[in-house]
């Protein structure tokens, strides 16, 4: 049951990226860019916990690597918020 919902939330986020991507390239705001970006780095957390946890459960660990991908994707979209502060 983990691993469904493990890959549904992988699936969401890459969604919410595609949504993101298509209007940014349409309307061309950009905290629409800076949110596509953050969703692209929690899209690649989300692989990386599939991968990690479903796929490759005793043979690697890819906590570090899903915790610097989390951590790019918030800090993309803190920068995002205070370039566009204005």
């Amino acid at each position: 049951m983990a691993a469904v919902i493990y890959s549904l939330c992988a699936l969401t986020s890459i969604m919410c990226l595609v949504l993101l991507w298509r209007s940014w390239r349409q309307s061309g705001a950009r905290l629409l860019f800076w949110s596509a970006l953050c969703f692209a780095g929690l899209s690649v957390n989300n692989v990386l916990l599939v991968l990690d946890l479903v796929v490759f459960p005793v043979q690697t660990d890819l906590s570090i690597p899903r915790l610097v991908a989390a951590l790019v994707a918030v800090l993309l979209l803190l920068f995002g918020l205070v370039w566009e502060e204005d």
